[in-house]
């Protein structure tokens, strides 16, 4: 069983009030010690997925307290083993009857996971030099026509995170979240475009190559394919699955279609360039659309009912304009 360890510092007048809250949840076991005078330190071990819904619980009820803080750790092994049946069975929930077996498909809780999005969409040398590095790899791949390179370019590309953190950003309504997403992903694109240019400047591009070719025509097909790796990506995001083969499976409707853009234009050759920005731009849109509505289905949902409406009002924008730019490019697709 996965478990996780929650760790609650509250003033001590709040414990009778605790203890009360987590008779009426799945936990599993609690510790209780005092770290300072009148304060309360209790450590709260709880399987995976109900981890979100106590914190959630706790949140709501003590954090307008002052010391209040909780800490959320993954833990590793516990001795002696603990038993799926030992689940107790829950007698409340904060979320209503409606999102019960919506909540159930999340495995990780919401913090958990905005935590660990969040480090994804920091600026940093390594990002842009993987892109670097990822862009040269794929060039040369293409241009040799060997699918091997152009694999081991997607394992190099970071461009999972920040368009994950999109998607989630804009279930969440975070808007500060929205544009450091937005941020690095143009910085991912102009830094994966530029070298790739400069190669088609430099080298002799033959437009006939198969790999090249492959990315200069859209079809419904590749429509598929993003849509696909935009669904996996948020659904291993919010499980204990995730997997850096997702990441290959978003790079690989990202970058090629982006480096031979890139090769395509500084070659001259801006009739195939075009094919391989539409294909660029309906991947990147699939990806984010998929990635949206999958985290939606999951039950993604911030803490608060002001918070909840924003973030409706910001999905219904995101998935309306996601939506009108994924039919336009593909009326394109299709009178083309």
């Amino acid at each position: 069983m996965s478990l996780r360890l929650i760790e609650i510092m509250l003033a001590e007048e709040y414990r009778t009030e605790l203890e009360e809250l987590l008779k009426e949840q799945d936990v599993l076991d609690v510790y209780q010690s005092k770290v300072e005078e009148n304060r309360l330190h209790q450590k709260i071990l709880v399987p995976t997925e109900k981890s979100g819904a106590v914190m959630d619980l706790l949140e709501k009820r003590f954090s307008h307290t002052e010391g209040f803080r909780i800490i959320l750790l993954p833990v590793e092994a516990s001795i002696p083993r603990l038993k799926s049946e030992e689940k107790q069975e829950s007698k409340s929930d904060i979320v209503d009857e409606s999102k019960k077996a919506v909540s159930k498909i999340l495995r990780i809780s919401r913090e958990e996971m905005y935590s660990d999005i969040e480090k994804t969409v920091k600026h940093s040398w390594i990002y842009i030099v993987l892109v670097i590095f990822s862009a040269i790899v794929a060039a040369i791949g293409i241009l040799r026509n060997n699918v091997v390179f152009i694999i081991g370019a997607m394992v190099i590309a970071p461009l999972l995170g920040p368009n994950l953190a999109l998607s989630f950003a804009t279930t969440l309504g975070d808007i500060n979240l929205v544009r450091k997403a937005v941020k690095v992903i143009a910085v991912g694109i102009v830094t994966a475009f530029m070298p790739a240019f400069v190669i088609g400047m430099i080298l002799n591009v033959d437009t006939h190559i198969p790999e090249l070719t492959l990315r200069t025509d859209v079809n419904f097909g590749d429509v598929i394919l993003a849509l696909i790796a935009g669904s996996a990506a948020a659904i291993s995001f919010t499980s204990e699955l995730f997997s850096a083969l997702i990441g290959v499976m978003v790079a690989v409707a990202l970058l090629p279609p982006l480096v031979t853009l890139g090769m395509l234009a500084g070659a001259g050759q801006w009739e195939l360039a075009l094919g391989s920005l539409l294909l660029f731009l309906v991947n990147l849109i699939c990806v984010n659309l998929a990635g949206v509505v999958m985290f939606l289905i999951q039950g993604i949902r911030p803490l608060t009912w002001w918070e909840t409406k924003k973030a409706k009002k910001a999905t219904q924008i995101a998935i309306i304009l996601w939506t009108s730019l994924l039919a336009a490019l593909v009326i394109m697709l299709v009178l083309s």
